[in-house]
């Protein structure tokens, strides 16, 4: 799945070069539960984007698959982002005037499906979380966990090869929190796609099969002992 060799990444601030990833070296295999922890500013979100094509790195290298991210142009990581990686973000993303299926047919845009290729995917996906009986309601009609469930259908609608979440409990309660991992959980399980999650909340951290921290850039795996069996 994927591959990293000694990835660095770093931004300007000024007159200063700040180093966000220092030389990670990383494989993810197909079909993997991961957390990613660290504290604000240890280069989580910069690892994620790196993962979901968001960005490049500043040096080395990254494969998803026969694909090198690193070095791919604009146009193939858009079709990457587009055909082969789901996102899942903190605050939902989805649009107040769209219902909860129409949300979820955004992601399948870049495709160029069909109309109603597009509505009978979407309800699929919907149903896939549990919640095709709310299709037809706006975000704003729907729960805090119900709307990141449509989130969840939006990024799972292209069937890709990894789902990157991105805080995707961080706005709910605990109660609500529980159920959403129950879904991702239960869709890794049932589904084989890897799942890879960014999250300071260690309850969810701890269903992950292998757990990563990443602090000041540099990476480090506490995954021993720890985390999920299919």
């Amino acid at each position: 799945m994927y591959e990293l060799r000694d990835v660095k990444r770093t931004y300007r601030q000024g007159n200063r070069v700040v180093a966000a990833l220092n030389g990670v070296t990383l494989s993810i295999p197909d079909g993997q539960l991961v957390a990613i922890q660290g504290p604000t500013g240890g280069g989580k979100s910069t690892l994620l984007h790196l993962l979901g094509a968001l960005d490049r790195p500043t040096g080395g290298e990254i494969s998803l698959g026969d694909t090198v991210i690193s070095q791919a142009n604009d146009r193939q990581l858009a079709d990457v982002r587009a055909t082969r990686i789901g996102f899942i973000f903190q605050s939902f993303n989805l649009i107040p005037t769209l219902t909860a299926v129409e949300n979820v047919e955004m992601a399948l845009v870049p495709l160029g499906v069909t109309r109603e290729e597009s509505q009978q995917r979407a309800m699929a996906a919907l149903e896939r979380v549990s919640l095709d009986d709310r299709a037809s309601h706006l975000p704003s009609e729907l729960s805090g966990g119900q709307q990141q469930r449509v989130a969840i259908a939006r990024a799972l609608v292209k069937n890709p090869q990894v789902v990157l979440g991105d805080e995707p409990t961080g706005n709910l309660d605990e109660e609500t929190r529980d159920e959403i991992m129950d879904v991702l959980e239960g869709l890794w399980r049932t589904e084989g796609v890897t799942l890879i999650i960014v999250t300071h909340d260690s309850a969810v951290a701890a269903r992950a099969e292998r757990r990563l921290y990443i602090k000041k850039g540099h990476l480090t795996d506490r995954s021993a002992g720890v985390g999920a069996s299919r």
